[in-house]
């Protein structure tokens, strides 16, 4: 009988799609990473379904469109009953394993996040370095191995609030540990724990998510990684705040204050300010590239690289200044909709496959439930990514669609943004009237022509026929995906 593969998905938060080297980022310092999407596939235009954690956690957990699953915002708990990518491996034979954040339910004030029917027969739950649950695993582990980290990072630091760490405009103390005692190197070492687990069963197969929480903001790194980086040679941001004049007005009050009201805003920081959190970022992904490549070692050392298939992506990206806008919300510009996507396992993934159709992480659960020999555990609404990491010309869809749903912090009043990509253009509509107490207004980007989306086509009428052409795609992708679309037994 064949040895069924392994799977290890290691997905980030907040980390932009050009924050790797390998995708053309001359600065950034993520040699481990770029070595895997040499020797494997690299998707080079992957989106998410959603701008915002939860939502698109559970695109992911869930192979349906947020419209269809109904997490539809951060604060909303994932319904009930719905089929979850986990389970549906533990169901087929599979040993399961998640350390890090979940965020299927609102945590907001909360000091645990409940448990679902997920499947894991290990799980090691932190919403994050600062949330100040009394199990938080990571600080179980901190308490017990650096207790003295434990102490003068959390224990001797005033009582701070979730709100209170997105509020900051610089790092707080967990940020900023020693590496040996950082998040990032807890998530490699629960998922090495995982892999070398002498309880498994031989011959068993495991799965193991590690959800790193970097390079979310508050931004901050350890000074061994922050000290790699000279802040003053690292590019600014791209855009600035003129372009938003030409942009839905939301736009501005976001440039103002981000999460709607709630955070400090990219007018708010001098250009001292962001070129320190800039510099924090790229130091952030350096340390996440470290312990991605510690992992891999023992993948190595252990002999199962070739029988494990290894996922790298982010559950959405990070304005980090383009545009005038920081974080995330309901802008749907590249550097937040957009992440990276390597899939990895030498002798099956050829090397050096450059993806540049637009793929989604809505295909992610139907790719990793093909892989683990259960493609029909349940219905999923994306598609198996693997013959395009094998054949980057195989056939496959032009389009790929985001949905934000008032997703983000509540702005007043609500605001909703629809984009769509459809083969070198990008619709965003800003919805009005009856979704919207705002104006009803667009984004149109010629991305072939202006790839850093510096040009709204939107209000050019030299680009109507275009506009309109985008609209119509929108009406026939929004059809696509309604669900569920039960089994037809009958003609009436």
């Amino acid at each position: 009988m064949e040895k069924r593969r392994n799977i290890l998905v290691l997905m980030t938060d907040q980390q932009r799609f050009d924050s790797l080297r390998c995708y053309g980022n001359p600065h950034a310092i993520t040699p481990n990473l770029d070595r895997m999407a040499a020797q494997g596939a690299l998707f080079k235009t992957c989106y998410v379904q959603n701008p915002i954690c939860s939502p698109s956690r559970a695109t992911y957990h869930t192979g349906l469109y947020p419209r269809n699953h109904g997490l539809w915002a951060n604060g909303v708990t994932l319904p009930q009953g719905l089929p979850l990518l986990s389970r549906a491996l533990a169901n087929a034979g599979y040993d399961c394993g998640m350390a890090g954040k979940q965020h299927l339910a609102p945590m907001a004030g909360k000091d645990e996040e409940p448990r679902l029917d997920d499947g894991y027969r290990v799980y090691r739950w932190s919403h994050g370095p600062n949330h100040p649950s009394k199990v938080n695993t990571f600080h179980a582990w901190l308490r017990e191995y650096h207790p003295e980290i434990h102490k003068t990072a959390i224990l001797d630091q005033a009582p701070r609030t979730v709100e209170g760490n997105n509020n900051a405009k610089s790092s707080v103390p967990l940020d900023s540990v020693p590496p040996h005692a950082h998040y990032t190197h807890w998530i490699a070492q629960e998922a090495i724990n995982f892999i070398e687990d002498p309880s498994r069963p031989e011959g068993t197969p495991f799965y193991f998510m590690g959800n790193f929480f970097d390079p979310h903001h508050p931004f901050g790194a350890p000074e061994a990684y922050r000290s790699i980086f000279d802040a003053q040679k690292l590019p600014l941001p791209s855009g600035s705040l003129a372009e938003l004049d030409s942009r839905p007005a939301p736009l501005r009050a976001y440039s103002q204050r981000s999460y709607g009201g709630t955070a400090p805003g990219y007018t708010e920081y001098s250009e001292a300010e962001m070129r320190e959190i800039i510099a924090s970022y790229y130091a952030m992904v350096t340390l996440i590239d470290t312990e991605v490549g510690r992992v891999m070692d023992v993948l190595e050392k252990r002999g199962e690289l070739e029988n494990t298939l290894v996922v790298f992506t982010s559950d959405h990206g990070e304005m980090l200044g383009d545009h005038a806008l920081l974080l995330k919300g309901p802008m749907l510009f590249e550097p937040v909709v957009r992440v990276p996507l390597i899939l990895y396992q030498p002798g099956v993934i050829p090397a050096g496959g450059h993806i540049e159709r637009p793929v989604q992480t809505i295909d992610l659960t139907s790719t990793l439930l093909a892989a683990a020999g259960v493609p029909d555990a349940f219905p999923t609404q994306g598609s198996d990514l693997m013959p395009l990491a094998r054949d980057p010309s195989a056939p496959w869809r032009e389009w790929a669609l985001c949905e934000y749903r008032d997703s983000g912090h509540t702005f007043t009043p609500p605001v909703h943004t629809t984009m769509l990509r459809y083969r070198n253009h990008k619709l965003i509509v800003w919805h009005g009237e009856p979704a919207s107490g705002h104006a009803r207004d667009g984004e149109l980007y010629d991305l072939e022509q202006d790839p850093g989306e510096h040009d709204n086509l939107f209000h050019d009428e030299a680009h109507a026929k275009t506009r309109e052409l985008m609209k119509d795609m929108l009406l026939d992708v929004s059809a696509a995906i309604e669900w569920p679309r039960p089994k037809r037994t009958a003609q009436w």
